[in-house]
């Protein structure tokens, strides 16, 4: 078994892998798939294999991919996902050797800390990050439904610019004690970003309504004002922390249901979070 640095060319062998696992290990639990078809993971891996701020591998055995791990670099805090192995060649240690290899990278680049999200049913993924170090830090929801379409009174929801990338990182700063600045200049250059003005002065944004997307407020009415202005959430739906009740219950009274269980996890630096926020399927 070797592990090396992924290629863009890679991207179809490792979306196919990456569909059928994660096919295989929800269906099994009865949950739906997290990403809708081949081609879809096809893309997902190719647009990371080739951005210059993720580090990403793959594990082959006698020359044929059995495997990939992805890491965020681009802010503060790394983000682990997805990591995926072929359905075939899981239970041999393959995953295992794909996160030892991003957690040393990290480790050499000095990240102060690193996270990922799990599948709360995937006992085996969670057993494993736990004795890689990793600590439960949040249970999150995924929620998903139709777009809410309300304005709330007092907060303007208008599309994010680059010139709010310094008020953005303040806000994130104020509620997680570091700032996701790198994910939210990609999503502000594709258009997905959005940001909340309240009292004169930005509140909340977003870096998308989506399960890669994370948002961050200064309160709940922020946030739910960003949610109840998205034209629709991606993906399996959006990562809605489910401590946070009121939040929890605001999404529900809104038309919102559960699509499945998840859980953030995290080695190094960890504040908790002093606002509310959504989580990405990284982190």
């Amino acid at each position: 078994m070797t592990i090396r640095r992924a290629t863009p060319e890679d991207a179809a062998a490792t979306g196919k892998i990456c569909y059928e696992a994660f096919l295989k290990i929800n269906t099994e639990h009865g949950f739906p798939p997290d990403l809708l078809s081949m081609e879809h993971a096809a893309g997902l891996m190719s647009t990371m294999f080739g951005h210059p701020a993720f580090f990403c591998v793959v594990a082959e055995d006698g020359g044929r991919i059995v495997g990939s791990n992805c890491m965020d670099e681009r802010s503060p805090i790394a983000g682990i996902g997805p990591i995926t192995i072929d359905p075939a060649a899981q239970n041999r240690g393959v995953g295992r050797k794909l996160m030892q290899t991003v957690l040393d990278r990290a480790r050499e680049r000095n990240f102060p800390g690193v996270r990922l999200v799990q599948a709360a049913f995937h006992t085996r993924s969670l057993s494993l990050y736990a004795t890689l170090g990793f600590d439960a830090r949040e249970p999150l929801s995924v929620m998903q439904g139709p777009a809410i379409k309300k304005k709330l009174d007092g907060c303007l929801v208008r599309p994010a610019g680059t010139e709010d990338l310094v008020a953005c990182n303040r806000v994130c700063v104020s509620v997680h004690g570091h700032d996701r600045g790198g994910d939210l200049a990609d999503s502000i250059a594709q258009g997905s970003a959005a940001v909340v003005e309240r009292h004169g002065r930005i509140t909340a944004y977003c870096s998308s309504l989506a399960f890669f997307g994370h948002a961050v407020a200064e309160s709940n009415l922020d946030l739910q004002a960003l949610i109840a202005a998205a034209e629709g959430f991606g993906g399996p739906g959006i990562l809605v922390p489910t401590r946070n009740a009121e939040l929890f219950r605001w999404c529900l009274a809104n038309g919102l249901r559960v699509v499945e269980p998840m859980t953030l996890m995290t080695v190094g630096l960890y504040n908790e979070p002093a606002g509310a926020y959504l989580a990405s399927i990284l982190y």
